[in-house]
């Protein structure tokens, strides 16, 4: 497709992010994993290389899925691919072989991209699943375990060895045509795909740029599993602000640790488990640089709320889920509550508070979709709209028109509404489970 230039209009896409920071900062580091580091030059051309040759395997629209820890080729992924015109379906490592092969099958994924760690849970795809054309094994030098007796079609470091032709152009055809597919795991049957939109991302990126304050200066720990709600679209947020990215394979005390001890951490996210990681660790102690942790899910206790602030360590508390692109609502600090004792100010942090700056105001509705009183008492089912609500769930239009009844996105979790128009989670209706995410 031919694109016809305006000068009022540009599609928006969060691969566009990446084409800025290597404009600007070509020779600051932009990717640390243990001894590999890239410029932002450097992650420019290692992106461009995969999408060239991606591009000539694919056809506009087909999945691409990508099976690894958080390493670099994870997040070379979340540009090569939708610059060569697919989807990306990143993969949650903890799923078993029977499961990745229904996400595999139900997405059609033409390619699999998997960590040698994680080459077990494939063996029998290709011999499966039809659709899927070629399994790729990325081998990290960071992984020092055995690998699986598994036939594969290539190596990454292979597969863009030569790759053909000019740099990709990061304008792309239609913005509102899918990114990525992603499948959250749940209680409630087969995991449904959620689709996501370039604007979608490019808008969630630039929240969680003013959100978490990232700058040039920003070095964000990957804790936060990137198959989750693509990261959070953190992978394209941290490159937009031109930070860098410090990889991590697993999240252990030891490693987050020496990370922060060693490179200079100052945002790390997740669950509310890494807050405990960081705050019970043998080797707590207060870092060198300010740390902002931002968390989602069940609220950390209050013991360990405060054990990180005496430790200088911020945390700020998120509500979201996978079809509105990770994070909604964020609870927003008020000086007014630096005048509470240590106990009532934890239950003020723990709520996650007011719509974000990319997302609209929530509502609390019951079943006649009426807001419920804002009394801090009276629960409702939590209700979002906006530009970062998802596009859908894949193949799946029924499930799309329930989830999406009176033109609001229902999430199926319950709340109240408190009378400073902060909402609190009470219940998640869906039974949804947070394993290590």
């Amino acid at each position: 497709m031919t694109l016809t230039p305006m000068a009022n209009h540009a599609e928006l896409t969060p691969v566009r992010f990446l084409q800025r920071s290597v404009e600007v900062y070509p020779s600051k580091e932009a990717v640390v994993h243990g001894r590999r580091r890239y410029s932002y030059a450097q992650f420019g051309a290692g992106v461009q290389q995969f999408a060239r040759v991606l591009a000539t395997l694919i056809a506009p629209g087909d999945r691409v899925a990508v099976l690894a820890p958080n390493i670099p080729e994870m997040l070379f992924a979340h540009y090569a691919i939708p610059l060569a015109g697919g989807v990306l379906v990143a993969l949650n490592t903890r799923l078993s072989a029977r499961e990745l092969g229904y996400i595999i099958e139900h997405s059609e994924s033409k390619v699999l991209f998997a960590d040698s760690e994680l080459l077990g849970a494939t063996a029998a795809l290709r011999a499966e699943i039809p659709t899927l054309e070629a399994l790729i094994e990325i081998r990290d030098p960071e992984f020092a375990g055995s690998r699986a007796d598994v036939e594969v079609n290539g190596t990454h470091a292979e597969f863009v060895a030569d790759g053909p032709g000019s740099d990709i152009g990061y304008a792309i055809a239609d913005e509102r045509a899918a990114i990525a597919l992603n499948y959250p795991s749940g209680t409630t049957g087969k995991p449904k795909g959620v689709l996501y939109s370039h604007p979608g991302s490019y808008l969630n990126s630039l929240g969680e740029v003013f959100h978490q304050g990232f700058d040039a200066h920003t070095r964000y720990l990957w804790t936060l599993p990137v198959f989750r709600c693509k990261g959070w679209c953190t992978p394209w947020a941290v490159t937009a602000a031109g930070g860098t990215h410090l990889c991590l394979r697993g999240v252990r005390e030891d490693p987050v640790w020496d990370a922060i001890e060693n490179l200079g951490v100052t945002h790390p996210c997740g669950a509310p488990t890494l807050c405990s990681i960081i705050a019970d660790a043998s080797r707590a102690h207060a870092p060198a640089e300010n740390i902002k942790i931002t968390t989602t899910g069940a609220p950390p206790s209050p013991a360990i709320i405060a054990k990180l602030q005496k430790l200088g360590i911020e945390v700020v508390h998120l509500y979201g889920l996978t079809e509105v692109y990770g994070p909604n609502t964020i609870c927003e600090y008020q000086d007014s509550w630096d005048e509470l004792e240590p106990q009532d100010r934890a239950r003020k942090v723990s709520r996650p508070g007011m719509g974000m700056v990319q997302a609209e105001t929530a509502r609390i509705v019951d079943m006649d979709m009426n807001d419920v009183p804002a009394d801090g008492e009276t629960m409702g089912e939590i209700v979002l709209r906006g530009n970062k609500v998802m596009i859908g769930y894949y193949k799946d239009e029924p499930a799309t028109a329930a989830a999406f009844a009176g033109d609001w996105f229902h999430t199926g979790d319950l709340g109240v509404m408190h009378p400073d128009g902060y909402i609190q989670l009470r219940d998640r209706a869906k039974n949804i489970i947070i394993s290590g995410g």
